[in-house]
């Protein structure tokens, strides 16, 4: 590896052992993987982190922060709360690799065997949750969506997501991309007492989130 300050030599660490996640998967990275694309020894990968696990996850929240970062600031650029809610499902829905939401399944997969991964997956996935509860919150206080318990139906909204992307992940002749969009949009519009069809439209030129991809 070129000269570098330690904390350029560490990042350049993680970034590697996200590569090599994408590559092969979050169970089947080693310490000698990430040094290979390195170039390196797994000697010096050791002398930067103390333990794999430790890598995995810094390497997993940095990618799963920037998709949480994307979608708030999509939601943000919102005119209210529909046009918030609307512009959550532009950002989350999948566009044109599944890269994104395949991390994120194999960390839910890894997290029992790896607490650190648990952790942070736990307090990401509950961030996202947080998101969706905010804007039907403020959905509810300025009249325009009805929901007894915003707590719950953002978790199901998320759950129902989450499900469905599995699906076009998994097996994409089962369910489409665009099928899973459609239905959870439709869902929302039933939880939240909202006209069918005013979540549809993806905005020009958006960027989607890589938590579904």
């Amino acid at each position: 590896m070129a000269r570098m300050t330690p904390e350029a030599r560490r990042e350049s660490i993680v970034a590697a052992t996200l590569a090599v996640m994408h590559r092969q998967g979050i169970a089947a990275t080693t310490v000698r993987d990430v040094a290979a694309a390195l170039g390196t020894s797994s000697g010096l990968i050791h002398h930067y982190v103390t333990s794999m696990d430790e890598l995995i996850t810094e390497a997993f929240e940095l990618a799963a922060t920037e998709d949480l970062e994307r979608a708030a600031s999509a939601v943000s650029g919102g005119t209210d709360p529909i046009d918030h809610l609307r512009r959550f499902f532009d950002s989350y829905t999948r566009a044109d690799d599944d890269s994104g939401m395949q991390l994120w399944l194999d960390a839910w997969a890894e997290a029992a065997r790896r607490p650190a991964l648990q952790r942070a997956s736990r307090r990401l996935n509950e961030a996202w949750q947080g998101l969706v509860c905010t804007i039907i919150t403020d959905g509810c206080s300025s009249g325009v969506m009805r929901c007894a318990d915003p707590q719950a139906a953002s978790w199901r909204l998320i759950s129902l997501l989450d499900g469905l992307t599995l699906q076009t992940v998994a097996h994409g002749d089962t369910v489409s991309a665009e099928q899973a969009a459609r239905w959870s949009r439709r869902a929302a519009e039933q939880e939240l007492g909202l006209e069918p069809g005013i979540l549809d439209g993806i905005e020009p030129g958006a960027r989607p989130s890589g938590r579904v991809r």
